[in-house]
């Protein structure tokens, strides 16, 4: 169990306290909806924690097998909902595999990171769309 404890700042931040490492995060509202978007929002943590699982899911995976993964790269768009109630509406990801690899390095990581666990706690709240290259 991991304990993370956010406290409301003013202006429509907070501040947030990894538990085991003591690492602060700041989020603040996006300028759409009142903030200053001056950080990340909490739904553009979702999105981050959608990209940076996939590519550490399949870092592990890589580091397993003495793969070098170095340099690979994660997009996410986060497509916000235009009506009532505000919520994601999307999330879209392209991943991008470093050209050394070949195709069943390629399939074996990509299997891996679609299996990644917020992908899989997102699954059925928030469509998704997963782009490999």
């Amino acid at each position: 169990m991991t304990v993370i404890d956010s406290t409301y700042q003013g202006g429509l931040r907070c501040q947030s306290s990894h538990g085991p490492s003591g690492t602060l995060l700041e989020t603040d509202a996006p300028t759409d909806n009142q903030g200053k978007g001056e950080r990340f929002s909490p739904t553009d943590l979702v999105a981050t924690a959608l990209s940076t699982c996939i590519l550490t899911i399949m870092g592990i995976v890589a580091e397993r097998h003495g793969w070098d993964l170095e340099g690979c790269q994660a997009r996410v768009e986060k497509t916000m909902s235009s009506e009532a109630p505000r919520r994601i509406a999307k999330l879209t990801v392209w991943i991008t595999l470093p050209a050394q690899l070949d195709g069943q390095q390629r399939a074996l990581l990509q299997r891996a990171g679609e299996q990644c666990p917020v992908k899989q706690s997102l699954e059925g709240a928030i469509p998704m769309e997963l782009h490999w290259s």
